[in-house]
C-alpha cells in the first residue's frame, strides 16, 4: 500500500480528483481543511505587535512580583 497526499486549492478540484479516484476504485480519505488550522488570529497578532512597540510599558520582575505589581 502507498499514501498519497494531494491538497487542492478548491472544492472543484477536489471534486474532480475525487471523482477520478472513483473511476479507478482505489480508497480514499477525504479532510477539510479548518480556519481552526491556522496558528494565530492575524487581528491578535497585530494588536501584540503594536502594543510591544508602545512606551510606557510596565516590567515585572519575576524575583520580587508583589514589589512589581505594587509600584
Amino acid at each position: 500500500m502507498e499514501t498519497i497526499i494531494i491538497e487542492s486549492s478548491d472544492r472543484i478540484t477536489t471534486q474532480q480528483i475525487t471523482d477520478f479516484q472513483k473511476e479507478l476504485k482505489v480508497s480514499y480519505k477525504t479532510k477539510a481543511k479548518k480556519e481552526k488550522d491556522k496558528p494565530y488570529d492575524p487581528a491578535f497578532v497585530k494588536m501584540v505587535l503594536d502594543a510591544s512597540q508602545e512606551k510606557g510599558g510596565k516590567t515585572i520582575d519575576p524575583k520580587n512580583l508583589w514589589q512589581s505589581i505594587k509600584s
